[in-house]
């Protein structure tokens, strides 16, 4: 048991420093170093007890109680920044680091005891604080189940957003984050109803070393687009586009992708061509959707599948793999191109290439 506390704490040490030494943090980056130095303490504490070095150290009885209700909200908190869907106002965000803060006072009467009482209060599965204790296992557990829950809404809301603002999904879907939030989820199953502290602990282990492996690399998602879309408000007013004014966006953005073949560019985003129409991201999503009745992650993809097609035909292009052909259309991965040709004619770039020979 004591080598999964062991291999937490030297994984969560090593991410930490990892993190910190980080250059050019994003927010996003700041939010994690600051969660996994929680999960360090906490780790930390749950070890002095498990090898009763905690009793030698009363000053730090209790202070592990309240931070299982953190790790939620710091999940939250994090995938509210890597999504540019956290709330607007500071209080708004605050409040959700209320019930540990006023756990936290509440335990000031446990805290100001002499040493050898709260030793004895430890010893005692917590006498004295009975009625403390089951509350706080009832809201840990209801903020682990909310927590897990709202920050799966918030991904899915993430897969439909990246569908208006980019045209290749692979380093923006946060998949690593829902397969993340899953394992959450999984090791709040293995605490509340196994009771069983080697699985949780093994659970926890993967968690930090998911956390950590991805978190370090994920780069910021909307920061560009956010600071790009602030300065076309500014230019712009609320009042849309005219049924003239989104003919003409229209016609401009058709001649944007063929005679300039703008669908070539691997990391295409709906702000990089609005800034060449020199238009709000926002109208160009809408004429998109109104004259294409597509989103644009389809709109620029279904540019890339018939340049595909165009240059399969040519004799000159034989000698090419069907993946160099498709990085040539503007594709950035096998997987994408792959999924996006069966969605948009039915059949595997292999099978259509059989059939087209």
């Amino acid at each position: 048991m004591g080598m999964f506390y062991i291999a937490g704490i030297g994984l969560a040490v090593f991410i930490e420093f990892l993190l910190v030494s980080k250059k050019d943090k994003s927010t996003p980056d700041m939010v994690l170093t600051v969660w996994m130095f929680f999960i360090l303490v906490h780790l930390f504490l749950l070890y002095l007890y498990f090898t009763g070095d905690a009793y030698n150290l009363p000053f730090l009885l209790g202070t592990e109680l309240p931070l299982p209700l953190l790790q939620g909200v710091f999940l939250f908190i994090y995938t509210c920044h890597l999504t540019n869907q956290l709330p607007e106002r500071l209080y708004q965000r605050l409040l959700h680091f209320l019930p540990a803060g006023l756990m936290y006072v509440y335990l000031i009467t446990f805290f100001v005891l002499p040493a050898d009482q709260k030793v004895e209060v430890y010893r005692h599965q917590g006498a004295g604080y009975g009625v403390f204790n089951t509350i706080r296992h009832v809201v840990i557990s209801i903020s682990g189940v909310f927590y897990v829950a709202w920050t799966a809404v918030l991904l899915r809301k993430h897969r439909h957003t990246i569908r208006d603002r980019f045209s290749d999904l692979h380093r923006v879907n946060l998949l690593w984050l829902q397969i993340l939030t899953v394992g959450m989820g999984g090791v709040w199953f293995l605490a509340l109803f196994f009771h069983s502290e080697p699985l949780t602990m093994a659970g926890m282990v993967i968690f930090i070393f998911l956390i950590g492996f991805f978190g370090v690399r994920q780069g910021t998602i909307f920061a560009q687009t956010t600071a790009d879309e602030s300065e076309q408000k500014r230019k712009y007013p609320k009042s849309g586009l005219t049924e003239d004014a989104v003919r003409t966006l229209h016609e401009l953005l058709i001649r944007l992708m063929i005679e300039e073949a703008a669908y070539k560019k691997s990391d295409l985003s709906i702000t990089d061509v609005a800034a060449k129409l020199g238009v709000h991201p926002n109208y160009l999503s809408q004429v998109i959707n109104q004259r294409e009745n597509k989103n644009f992650y389809d709109f620029v993809n279904t540019y890339r599948i018939e340049e595909f097609k165009r240059l399969l035909e040519q004799q000159k292009h034989q000698q090419f793999t069907l993946l160099s052909l498709a990085y040539d259309c503007g594709f950035n991965s096998k997987s994408s191109f792959n999924r996006y040709f069966k969605k948009a004619t039915g059949k595997t770039p292999s099978e259509y290439t059989a059939t087209a020979s």
